[in-house]
């Protein structure tokens, strides 16, 4: 018997060990060192890592959201005067990671968008406004991350499996606690994949001031490619797999030379057209649909402002031939079956002042109130092929100011009041909208 007790100490004093073992949790997200009094022996962090980021929000806006409202003149002027409010979640995500140690570890972001599995119903815009179901991506949820990583040095990872690609500022910084506005900016989230995941190898490393990033990963599908949206689509799969028929390559380039501010280049490049289950005919056979996209963004966060800012340009090559082979497609096929353009834009900027850095009692209880103002302007049909229709809905300005109160580092209370300037004769686009979120990884 008394073997038998001391087989179990040793067990779980043996399991005990393991789980407080020292944790690098496969990002590369720095941590923040905590003082240890001389009276306790520092704790080592454990190998699992948990976290996450969840959004709430309610929005009243008032325009219509009617179908028609972007067909003709006449249908936005007779509903100028529509409102309507919603309650959503636009993001969930729990995340996990492991370090298994020498060097290995390993990252999961298992995302719920907007309450649901990512089924469903929709009204139809190019459909005579009839009720459809949508199937946005195969599978009842999104897994937006799954890779194990190997370290060999700060210089160079490898991360391999399906991993975020960040292009553009909203990519590689979309936690809720990284932007101001109660849903992300509008534009890098309209014209581009939001947040953008594919399966590839990565390989990254910090050296000095700088931070580099090299992907290698699946292309984009032109069949999902359509005139709102642009290639937004692209990297979604109906199926229970993503079609690799083409590769692409990403790059992102980080300069942090002056204190407080981030200096950003990324860029993609891949063909699309075939990368289809679909196989086009001989008449397609020079058509490639190559998607080339060039980006800058910055980040200053000192003196208690912060500002940040995003200029984004794509072009896609074919876009006419890709037109009207996307709608020769049967009705039942999940393809928009829209003209798309060949060029797209996205800027915008953010500013932010903290006010309680002017009160001493709040400033040291580490709660911040950040009021700010934002400028974007989109169009995801900024250049189009002669026969193709530019829809002139497609682009706007759009104009927000609001207040976000942070009583800790993880945690916000957002709110905004924002204005979409729509081109003659569309109607402005005005809403109010609150919202709370969180962001943060936990040592377990």
């Amino acid at each position: 018997m008394k073997r038998k007790v001391l087989l179990f100490s040793l067990c779980l004093a043996t399991c005990s060990t393991n789980a407080l073992a020292d944790n690098v949790a496969g990002n590369d997200k720095e941590t923040d060192k905590t003082e240890r009094t001389e009276e306790k022996a520092p704790q080592p962090k454990s190998r699992l890592t948990v976290g996450g980021y969840g959004e709430a929000v309610y929005s009243r806006n008032f325009f219509s959201d009617n179908y028609l409202r972007y067909n003709s003149a006449e249908a936005a002027a007779l509903r100028k005067d529509e409102r309507h409010g919603r309650f959503d979640l636009p993001h969930v995500v729990i995340y996990l990671g492991y370090d298994f140690g020498n060097g290995w570890t390993m990252g999961t972001e298992i995302e719920f968008e907007h309450g649901g599995t990512e089924s469903a119903i929709e009204i139809e815009e190019e459909e005579g406004g009839e009720y459809e179901s949508e199937i946005e991506r195969g599978g009842e949820v999104a897994l937006e991350q799954f890779w194990i990583q190997k370290s060999f040095c700060p210089q160079l990872n490898v991360k391999m499996g399906h991993i975020i690609v960040p292009i553009g500022a909203t990519n590689q910084h979309h936690t809720p606690t990284e932007f101001f506005g109660v849903y992300r900016p509008e534009g890098e989230s309209t014209i581009m994949p939001c947040t953008w995941h594919e399966t590839g190898v990565s390989v990254w490393g910090h050296a000095g001031d700088w931070r580099y990033e090299a992907l290698l990963i699946s292309g984009l599908d032109s069949e999902r490619f359509g005139r709102k949206g642009w290639i937004h689509d692209g990297s979604a799969s109906p199926y229970e797999f993503k079609i690799a028929n083409s590769m692409a390559g990403a790059f992102r380039l980080d300069n942090y030379s002056v204190k407080g501010l981030r200096l950003s280049l990324s860029g993609y490049v891949g063909n699309s057209f075939r990368n289809t289950l679909r196989t086009p005919n001989s008449s397609y056979d020079d058509v490639k649909g190559t998607v080339t996209i060039g980006t800058f963004d910055f980040h200053l966060d000192r003196w208690n402002w912060i500002a940040r800012g995003n200029f984004d340009y794509g072009h896609l090559s074919d876009s006419k031939e890709i037109s009207d082979y996307n709608k020769s497609f049967p009705k039942a096929s999940p393809s928009p079956k829209q003209s798309i353009g060949s060029d797209a834009i996205a800027a915008g900027v953010e500013v932010g002042y903290n006010i309680f850095s002017q009160f001493d009692k709040l400033a040291q209880k580490g709660e911040k109130l950040y009021i700010f103002g934002r400028y974007d302007y989109y169009d995801s049909m900024y250049d189009t092929e002669k026969s193709i229709v530019d829809y002139q809905y497609c682009g706007r300005h759009r104009i927000a100011a609001g207040l976000n109160y942070f009583p800790m580092k993880e945690i916000v209370l957002k709110g905004e009041y924002s204005i979409g300037l729509m081109k003659t004769p569309y109607n402005n686009e005005p809403s109010i909208s609150l919202g709370i979120a969180y962001s943060g990884f936990f040592n377990m």
